[in-house]
Parts: structure tokens; sequence; C-alpha cells
């Protein structure tokens, strides 16, 4: 089988600059959770995870149902390191809601029409009318994160963005939008072994880009760049939630968890959602550099 980008996946594994990575990633079992300060030495057991689940879906069903009735409009938006699972929470998310009234928002590159228009402005077609709930997946955050990492905007633009950035998320939530966002983070070595994962699986092969793989060599300009945006984006009108996404299980969980206790929907069953964990989710606080190599 040939390997996506030449299995530079693969080539980086075995590199002496990922040493430390691999012999973490052979020396764990699949259940083990890798990261030495995640709060869990193993992966959350299915029955435990799929019994909370189903409890959760009933609560963003109700959810759903109120905001159709009240014409709330409710955004998500979902940021975080490559692999972390931003997808597979989004998936989960929206499982079991009208397709009609939650939709997935994922632009591809700005066209070069879009490239000369105002950097909100391509995003703004996509937020949600009344009685509906959009969840981007990857947002206007990129200009903070990978544009700037890989040089695809200036230091001015960039700047710009994030002067910007809380007005505009000000203006939403003053015209009623309740907007949500989300960070998921992962550790390098459970990174490095979702990748490999999907480069030895032809089903999962969509998933990694050029980006993916040029990003293994980037930790450290990411994590420098991360921690400079959430810094500069949370406000109290629009915090962060940061989700540590090392258990896909737990992560899930948590993020509906969150969006569940952040909308005020009428028959909402607090014993049903549960209680949140604050060694998975937090404000920016949770993340730092003693939990993210």
């Amino acid at each position: 089988m040939s390997l996506p980008f030449d299995g530079a996946i693969s080539a980086f594994f075995h590199s002496k600059d990922a040493a430390h990575l691999r012999e973490a990633i052979l020396s764990a079992d699949k259940k083990d959770i890798i990261g030495p300060d995640y709060p869990y030495d193993r992966r959350m057991k299915r029955k435990a995870y799929e019994k909370q689940f189903h409890l959760l879906q009933v609560e963003l069903v109700k959810m759903q149902s109120w905001v159709k009735s009240s014409g709330a409009r409710i955004t998500t938006v979902f940021e975080g390191r490559d692999a972390a699972g931003k997808g597979g929470a989004i998936k989960r998310t929206h499982l079991n809601l009208n397709p009609r009234g939650a939709r997935v928002i994922a632009l591809p590159k700005p066209s070069d029409t879009e490239a000369t228009q105002w950097y909100f402005q391509r995003y703004i077609d996509h937020l949600p009318a009344a009685g509906q709930i959009v969840s981007f997946d990857r947002s206007w955050y990129n200009r903070g994160v990978v544009e700037h990492v890989f040089g695809f905007c200036t230091e001015s633009e960039r700047a710009l963005f994030f002067d910007q950035t809380p007005a505009f998320e000000r203006m939403l939530m003053q015209d009623g939008i309740i907007l949500i966002k989300f960070w998921l983070n992962l550790g390098r070595a459970e990174q490095l072994r979702r990748f490999l994962a999907r480069e030895s699986d032809r089903l999962k092969h969509w998933k990694l880009s050029w980006i993916d793989v040029e990003g293994l060599k980037k930790w450290d300009a990411y994590s420098e760049a991360i921690t400079e945006t959430l810094a500069r984006t949370e406000t109290s009108h629009a915090p962060w939630s940061v989700i540590r996404a090392d258990d896909k299980r737990r992560a899930r969980l948590a993020v509906i968890r969150h969006l569940l206790n952040a909308v005020p929907y009428e028959g909402k069953d607090p014993e049903a959602i549960g209680p949140v964990d604050p060694t998975i989710t937090g404000g920016p606080a949770l993340w730092s550099d003693s939990k993210i190599d």
C-alpha cells in the first residue's frame, strides 16, 4: 500500500528528532493514555461512555427543540491541534440533531476574491438564522495559529486580527447569537500516534494534509501561537473552553456537557448532563507548557 505524502509521517516517527515520542508510543498499550500529565492513565471504558453519551444525546435533542421554538441562534467554534478530535466531537454533537436546523461549516482556503475581502467576511454568510445551530470546524482563528505558523499572513494582518476579534465576537453576542468556543488539545506523542493510524488506514487518508505533515516539525511554533491566541482572544463575553482531548471519549462528553450547560434551554436535566470534570475542561489556565509536550 502506498502511503500518503510518501510515508512522511512514518519517516518522522523513525527520525532522531522523534526518538522520545517513538519510545512513548511503542511502550504504551492501545488503551493507555500516553501524556504523562493527563489526569487518567487509561481511556474511558466503552460501557461507561455509552451510558453517559445516550443521556447527553437526549439533552441535545431537547436543546435543539428549544432553539427552534425560541428562535435562538447558536454558533460553536471548534479549534485545536491537528488530530485533536474536532471532527469527531462535532459529529457526536450533531449525531441526533435535525440537519435542517443544525449544520457544520468547514471552509476551504480562501479564494482569490475572498483573500481581498475583510477577513471575517466569508464567515458571516454562514452564521445562523433564527432557530439554527452552526458549528465551525476550524474558523476565523486560522489566522491566529496556522496562517501565522506557516507564513500565510503578515504580522500586521495578524495584529489586526487580534485587535478586531474581540469586537467582532462582541457584536455577535450583542445581536443575540450564543457563541461557544472550544479549543481541543492533546499531547505530542498522542498526536503522532493518531497520525500514524491515519497513515496506515486508507479510509482515513483524506484526513491527512501537507499542513499536518509539515506541522510535525513545528510543534513549538504552534505552542507559542496557540498560547498567544488564547491569551489575546479570551474575553468575558466570548471565553474559551479548553478540552484536554488525549482521550477521545472523555473529550466528546466534555464538549457536549459544556455546550448544554452554556445554552439556557427549557427542561434541562442537570442530573442527566452530569458534573463537569475540571481536569478535562477549563479555561486557558488549563493550557500550560507542562501539559502540551
